[in-house]
């Protein structure tokens, strides 16, 4: 048992392969370039707006379509059933997003550089809290907005949860919410560090099995030494 954790412990010490350097690098490119896109948009369709009213949530900005008048509209709306007002501020647990994927953005270049085994499995669990913790913030808000509705509202409604992904009825509004390619991105980047831990897993035990083989059959005639 002991060897066995020394021969771990050894391991995650040891240097990252090359292709697996390569791929942290180019994994870079998704993760910065999700800043530029939507993670989240929520659409909002009735027969009084025909065309919908959408709002997309960035890691650090919430935006309207219709040159950003859709917020404004939104929250005229969701004052009559007493919601909270949506903006910045009121989704102020995205204050932290950029600075988390700023983290990851440097651990990562770190880890391709400098890093060894044990920086890649810290980098690696370091991104699937991130994400998981993300996710369940974000779900969190949002049934803390749909559950705390003002009770001096103009129209009653009962506490109810926003759609996370997918469609729901909500009175005569059909409302979506689906992942935009800025969460794509995020993916990208957290599927390919996962897997290039997996992978050079994988490989290094596959190095290490054929390290121990024997280089070859010992010569027909040698004698055991006495």
């Amino acid at each position: 048992m002991q060897l066995m954790l020394d021969r771990f412990y050894a391991f995650l010490e040891g240097p990252l392969f090359k292709k697996s350097r390569v791929v942290l690098l180019l994994l870079l490119v998704p993760l910065l370039a999700s800043f530029w896109f939507p993670l989240w948009r929520i659409t909002m369709t009735a027969p009084q707006y025909p065309t919908g009213l959408t709002l997309d949530i960035y890691s650090y900005k919430v935006e309207g379509g219709h040159e950003g008048k859709d917020v404004a509209e939104i929250n005229i709306l969701n004052h009559y059933i007493g919601m909270a007002h949506i903006d910045r501020q009121s989704l102020s647990d995205l204050d932290w997003m950029p600075f988390a994927l700023g983290v990851l953005f440097l651990l990562a270049l770190r880890t391709a550089a400098i890093g060894n085994v044990r920086a890649l499995v810290d980098l690696s669990v370091l991104t699937s809290y991130v994400l998981g913790f993300a996710l369940f913030r974000y779900v969190y808000k949002m049934y803390t907005i749909g559950h705390d509705l003002s009770p001096d509202a103009p129209m009653k409604v009962a506490p109810f949860m926003p759609v996370i992904i997918g469609k729901k009825q909500m009175a005569n509004f059909d409302t979506e919410a689906w992942p935009q390619a800025g969460a794509v991105l995020i993916g990208v980047f957290a599927l390919g560090v996962v897997g290039t831990l997996l992978w050079h897993l994988v490989a290094g035990r596959r190095q290490a099995t054929r390290a121990a083989r024997p280089t070859g059959p010992a010569p027909s005639g040698a004698q055991p030494a006495h």
